[in-house]
């Protein structure tokens, strides 16, 4: 028997179970989103910070959003590429979900009772909230090296920031975006799946023009927040009114613009 039919044979030995299998492991593969309609379901946040990478984890004990070091979950000496890691830890996981067609998410704990990550307009983070408000809202930015920035409702930056001592801790104040800025996301695969199912289906039309604005409005977002971080303070208020007027496709078109000038 050639090595070809045994093969073959041995895959019709496998049965169809054995690739829905492969297939089903592969959907909870961790992956980078390339897109802000993509964080979406279990989402895992890292920040490549000197000398160890950080993940954003929620302790359920003290019900405190805390900074955690990833080079302490390593089992060897071995030093671990940030882009290869996944959560050994429910406490590094987060659950990312979005009302359809809003260029917002909200950010809740996968572990506990599900509190919202939020943050006041003083820069203070935190997750101890059932509810969600505008300061539960966050908008991500993914830059073309894959990295995400995000938002908060006062148009300012969650960033991790060096207090007295030494210490990290997690703050939403700031005005652009830098290194301390820009964070890693991790999310599954099923999940980023799921998004160009919808993206393909409101291209062929299963949409209405409502919901074909709000994708060019995300995709414009991203571009234009990838290639002008520091905003004006005509430009926020500008934001803010077209997000409320339903034209934000038409004013970070503009704002595009101006930038390139």
């Amino acid at each position: 028997m050639s090595d070809t039919k045994r093969k073959r044979d041995d895959d019709d030995e496998a049965g169809p179970g054995s690739s829905k299998r492969r297939e089903e492991e592969d959907l909870d593969t961790w992956v980078l989103p390339e897109s802000a309609n993509e964080i979406r379901g279990p989402t895992f946040l890292m920040h490549p910070s000197d000398p160890s990478a950080l993940s954003i984890n929620f302790n359920a004990t003290s019900g405190k959003v805390v900074l955690h070091s990833l080079d302490k979950d390593l089992d060897s000496d071995e030093p671990v590429k940030i882009l290869d890691r996944t959560p050994t830890d429910v406490a590094q996981v987060w659950v990312a979900t979005r009302i359809a067609g809003s260029p917002t998410i909200n950010i809740r704990t996968g572990t506990g009772e599900g509190k919202f990550l939020s943050c006041d307009k003083y820069g203070l983070v935190s997750a101890d909230r059932d509810a969600r408000g505008p300061q539960e809202e966050w908008t991500p930015v993914v830059f073309p090296d894959g990295m995400v920035a995000f938002m908060n409702m006062y148009e300012k930056y969650l960033s991790v920031d060096e207090v007295a001592g030494g210490a990290l801790q997690l703050r939403g104040d700031s005005e652009e975006v830098g290194f301390r800025e820009r964070f890693w996301a991790k999310i599954q695969y099923k999940y980023k799946k799921e998004a160009h199912e919808e993206e393909k289906k409101r291209k062929d039309g299963a949409s209405g023009p409502s919901a074909a604005d709000e994708t060019t409005a995300n995709k414009l977002y991203q571009t234009w927040g990838a290639g002008r971080t520091v905003l004006s303070k005509d430009d926020k208020k500008e934001l803010k009114r077209a997000k409320k007027d339903g034209r934000l496709a038409e004013a970070l078109a503009r704002s595009s613009g101006k930038a390139e000038k």
